[in-house]
This record gives C-alpha cells, structure tokens and sequence, in this order.
C-alpha cells in the first residue's frame, strides 16, 4: 500500500461513506485518515465506525489514522415567531435574555457569557455571516445593534463574533463524554473546536492524557492573536477555513493559511487544510477549475494533509473525491517547482537537540547521496516528526513497535509507516531496514537507504545515530525467504 504521493488526505466519513464497503473504497481510493464528526455521531455509530476501520487496516496491513472532531459550544439564537424576520440595512436590532420568540426587532440570545464579553463597537454575525451587526450599546442584558449588512433570518441560526473572546470553555459536557468515549477505544486524534486561548488546548490534553494527539482548529480570530502559544501545547493544527472565513474577511483567510501552515512546519507540527477544498464535487464528479488550483495551492504550501468534509461524508462521488485529490497532489508533487518551493519555506534553524540536528543533517546526506530511502526507527513517533519537518525528497520510512505511533504519524507529510519489533543489535537494524525498505517497494538491488535511530537501541527520544546502508543481493534472499517461510504472518502481531 505504498502511496505515491507525500501529502496525505483526510476524509470525513458520513451518509455516503457509513459502510464498511464504502469505506475501504475511501481507503483504497487514497484516504489515509478519516475524520468522524461528532456533531452528527452518537457513539454508537463511533464504534461502528471505528471496528469497521480497524478490520480495514488489518486485512490491508497499513496503519489508518482515526480523527474525531469534537463539536464544541456552538452558540445560536433563539426562535423567530414568523420566520424569516427581514432585517434592513440601518435597522436597530436587539440581542436580550427574554426568551419569548423574536421578529425583526429583537431575538433572545441564550448564552449569559455573551453580555459580559461583547463591547460597542464589537461585530456580531448572523446565518454564517450573512447578516452583519455592529454593536451600539450593552445594557443588563440586552445588547443594542445597527444592521450593517441586512437579510432574511430564522430560528436558530449561529452566531458569531470575531472580535470578542467569549469566556467559554472549548469543550461542552457533550464534548468531555464524546472525548472520553474516543479515547477508551482507541483513537488516534481528538480534534478540538471553538479554540480561542491556549488554556482551551491545555485543558483538552489534560484530559485527553497522552491516549491520543491533540489537534487545535484554528477558526477563530481569538486564536490567532495567540498562534504560538497554542501550536506549543498542540500536537497538529487544522486551517478550518469555514468559521475563519466567516468571522474574518475571506481576503485574509489565504494569507493566514499560509502564516499558520509555515507556523506549524517551523515548530514540526503536523497541519490540515481543510474545508470546501472540492466543494462542488458534493453534486459533481468533476470539480472546478478553481478547486483543482485550491488543493494544488495547500500541496504547493507543505501542508501535511488536505480535508474532504461533506464531499466524502454526504457528497453523491465521495470515491472520485478522494482520487481526484490524489490525482492533483501526485501532479503537484511531480511538477518542477516544487522542490523549490518546499525547500524555500523553512529556513530556520534546526534546534540545538541532538535528534534535531541528526534530522537536518539526514536530509542534506539524502540529497548528497541520493539514498533511495530515509529510514526511522521512532517509538514515541517524534523523530519521524523531525524528519518529515526537513520535507526530504528522498521517501521516509517511519518503523515502530507501537500501532498507536503508525496510526498517528499517519497524519504526517511524507511517512510511509511499518509496525515492526525493535531490533535486536546494529546489525539487525540495518538488516530490518533494509528488507523493509525492499519489501515497501522503496528501493532496489545495488541502492542505498539512511538509517537513523537512537543507542541503546530501544530507548524512546535516543535518536543519536546516521548509518549508511546498502540493498545487497542478500537482503533480498532474506526478505524472500521469510516470506516463503511457512509461517511468515501476512500482518505484523502489533496490528492484529
């Protein structure tokens, strides 16, 4: 199953992907990691979903990622009496804790965190950003508004405001259960919502404790005034440009994308571009032009994976959404400038550990030697973070004894993940490398793969060491004689 591609796809699995049928086409179609939403999931269909995808992976012997996207508060008003209210433009326009229907004067809003946070001059946004409203005054709950941008608006329609940080936490008691229900059998990423502060990602990973990665959405302004700080404390971050355009102007949302993807890359956390990437395929089996050039824009970029949302989980060509966006990632990366433009964003310094320096110098010797494969013994997956940081051209093979390390690093730009044992001695390292660089279809009779891994051997975040070695005629015996061997198990013990 060896992806000829380094960027990975993510895709949302749903009305049109919910079979197990369904989802192996996904799978084999190109998706490496699927994305379960649990604003329309019980957890019931969680567990569907998840055994389904573990048979998946055992019957192919590839590690698959699992993502489950956490809904967060999602802040609404209340009833309208005679939907649709028409607002008009310079219309005055009332949000108040009276929860009696509202028309085109007033709407109760149901969250008291809202008036103790908004201020005049604040925007409020209405019907995913359709309507605009500019706030004049706040009194003992009621927030006075102008109509700035005016329109039809009925009962429960979202609410947004870009420029209030509202004091909510990012996680609903809804969210807690659904992430503790996730993390007991066994997902790999937790995707948290409604991000606005590093505490927000500080709290998620304390109750997450270490049985999963943390992914942050970045899809509100509070959260990019304090970028740094939550890429610190993530463990990957998403570009989820849906909210973030709706509470910035869509002009910016490009140049963030860009600011958070390099961002993530500099501090070697993994980043997903994600939302309406191939929208139109929903009804289509074709995108647009404007698509193709969307997705080659965030490949271009570096980003590690690029998101199907509703094309894969509701869409009517969910499999020709996937192999459209591997079509367009294998073109990209084949095109002549793009080891130019990857090589042109980080130009930051490697920092001053020794497993950040052995990365750095296993991409130069890669290039200087033109080995057919990197090689990376990783248990804690941090290496194969490292190296893929480096975005070598040379393919990179991330070796561990640890499904829980594959499934996650299968997220990560350019790693080709093998659960294997840790070797025995230097020897049968360079041996195991060698046969499963082989074995992978990465190398050949007469090439030459990198090695990295750390002494003792075994020992997690020991990452000191670079060997050289060579895909002779005999590692080729070995590797065909165990797989002759009568008993050579198709799927290594770990992923069963």
């Amino acid at each position: 199953m060896k992806r000829e591609r380094k960027v990975k796809i993510l895709a949302t699995l749903g009305p049109a992907s919910d079979t197990e049928e369904k989802i192996e086409a996904l799978f084999l179609a190109g998706a490496d990691v699927f994305r379960i939403n649990m604003s329309h999931s019980s957890h019931e269909q969680l567990k569907n979903y998840h055994d389904m995808i573990r048979r998946i992976e055992e019957r192919h012997g590839r590690p698959i990622g699992i993502l489950v996207d956490l809904q967060g508060p999602k802040l609404r008003i209340g009833e309208i009496a005679d939907p649709p209210a028409i607002l008009e433009p310079g219309d005055t326009f009332v949000l108040d804790n009276d929860p009696t229907p509202g028309d085109a004067t007033r709407a109760y809003l149901p969250h008291p965190e809202i008036f103790e946070a908004i201020r005049p001059g604040d925007q409020v946004l209405l019907n995913d950003g359709l309507i605009r409203l500019s706030v004049l005054e706040v009194e003992e709950g009621r927030i006075v508004t102008r109509v700035i941008y005016g329109g039809p608006l009925s009962s429960r329609k979202g609410v947004n405001l870009p420029d209030t940080v509202v004091p909510l936490s990012a996680m609903t008691d809804k969210d807690k259960e659904n992430l503790d229900y996730a993390c007991a059998l066994g997902v790999d990423w937790i995707a948290l919502s409604f991000v606005q502060r590093p505490d927000d990602v500080a709290a998620a990973r304390k109750r997450v404790r270490g049985r999963a990665g943390v992914l942050a959405k970045i899809e509100k302004p509070a959260a990019l005034r304090c970028l740094r700080e939550i890429i610190e404390l993530s463990d990957a971050l998403m570009v989820a440009r849906g909210d973030l355009g709706v509470e910035l102007p869509l002009e910016s949302v490009p140049g963030w994308q860009k600011r958070i993807t390099r961002a993530a890359r500099r501090a070697g956390k993994p980043v997903v571009v994600a939302t309406q990437m191939l929208e139109s395929m929903i009804e289509n089996p074709s995108p647009t032009r404007a698509e193709v050039s969307d997705v080659a824009t965030a490949v271009f970029e570096g980003a590690d994976a690029i998101m199907l949302s509703a094309e894969s989980a509701a869409g009517k060509w969910p499999v020709e959404a996937v192999m459209t966006m591997d079509r367009i990632a294998q073109n990209v990366e084949s095109d002549p400038n793009y080891r130019d433009i990857i090589r042109s964003q980080l130009e930051t310094r490697p920092e001053p550990t020794t497993a950040d320096a052995i990365s750095a110098a296993a991409r130069s010797i890669a290039e200087t030697l033109k080995v057919s494969s990197i090689i990376s013994y990783t248990s804690s997956g941090a290496t194969g973070l490292r190296i893929a940081r480096e975005r070598p051209e040379a393919p990179i093979i991330a070796l561990s004894p640890k499904i829980e390390t594959v499934r996650r690093l299968s997220l990560v730009w350019g790693l080709h993940c093998v659960v294997t044992e840790d070797p025995r001695d230097l020897d049968d390292m360079a041996d195991k490398a060698c046969r499963i660089s082989f074995r992978e279809g990465f190398s050949m009779i007469g090439e030459r793969v990198l090695i990295t891994c750390g002494v003792p051997l075994g020992t997690p975040g020991a990452t000191n060491m670079l060997r050289l070695a060579d895909i002779t005629a005999e590692v080729v015996r070995q590797e065909q004689a165990q797989k002759q061997a009568p008993c050579a198990p198709a799927t290594p013990p770990e992923m069963k």
